[in-house]
């Protein structure tokens, strides 16, 4: 079930508190990090919103959101194989951070909006999508937005399904506006990919961590399993990071391209990453 309270930063917990010393009855803003705009009622004792209760925060962390966790206000984080950390953007829609790296890009542009530029890439209209790690869940998003007939969405971290619970900008798949077109799977992709039936989706997002921390969603051998999921024809966008850049000698995104090239695709550079489009029926992977 998605969190149901209030989402603090320490910029809005301050115009909350500098409304209520200037003697404002009510506050008006987001504390949904922008997804909506409601009104909070101001008291000595903390706040009102949706329909109950807040306490003032103490001093709240700077580039942290916090939520209520039934007894205090805490960082929206958790320890597992590292620090998971839900952190807040100027765009509104958070990005997320494995032991303070940025998993989605926010610089010049909104992850949200960087996920619809990269979901357009494969014409997600009337198709079956998978999405191979989920993540945030903006990718479903996008692809739901503009009318998938059906998303899949695969994620091995338990840690990243709780703070997808948490945001509000994460696509609630059990919701009545995903219609049945959302399915949300706690599983590793590079394990589940085998028991999928051949061609049996249209379109696919990849995203996965960096290759030193995943390096098997990098495999040839995985590439031929996508290429067996994908119908011929089937477009796939790859992120990789920037397709000009070299890291350590290696230009990742031109290692990846000849991957999918052997196991069927036509691959090219598009944005931050690989645009592949399955070959036809019967061709042979190469390599």
């Amino acid at each position: 079930m998605p969190y149901p309270g209030p989402l603090l930063t320490s910029e809005t917990a301050a115009a909350l508190r500098a409304a209520h010393a200037a003697g404002a009855p009510v506050w008006s803003g987001s504390l949904d990090l922008g997804r909506s705009r409601a009104v909070a009622d101001l008291r000595a004792d903390g706040f009102g919103w949706a329909g109950r209760r807040w306490p003032w925060p103490e001093a709240l962390r700077e580039r942290t959101i916090h939520y209520w966790n039934g007894a205090a206000w805490a960082p929206v984080q958790r320890f597992d194989s590292g620090l998971y950390k839900l952190v807040p953007t100027a765009w509104g829609p958070p990005t997320f951070e494995i032991d303070g790296i940025k998993m989605l890009p926010t610089a010049r542009v909104s992850p949200w909006d960087d996920a619809a530029s990269k979901a357009a890439l494969v014409e997600p209209r009337g198709k079956r999508i998978l999405d191979t790690c989920g993540g945030l869940g903006y990718f479903a998003a996008a692809c739901h937005a503009a009318g998938a007939a059906d998303v899949r969405s695969f994620e091995k971290s338990a840690t990243v399904l709780w703070l997808r619970g948490i945001n509000p900008w994460s696509p609630d798949s059990a919701a009545p506006e995903a219609g049945g077109r959302l399915t949300l799977v706690h599983g590793d992709i590079a394990q589940a990919v085998a028991g999928l039936p051949d061609a049996c989706f249209d379109a696919c997002l990849h995203d996965p961590p960096r290759f030193g921390v995943a390096g098997e969603l990098y495999a040839q051998s995985f590439y031929g399993q996508l290429a067996r999921v994908l119908r011929p024809g089937a477009r796939m966008f790859h992120y990789t990071g920037a397709p000009n850049g070299v890291s350590h000698g290696r230009d990742l995104a031109r290692e990846v391209a000849l991957r999918l090239e052997r196991s069927g695709f036509q691959a090219r550079r598009a944005l931050d990453g690989i645009l592949a489009i399955r070959g036809r029926a019967g061709a042979a992977p190469r390599g």
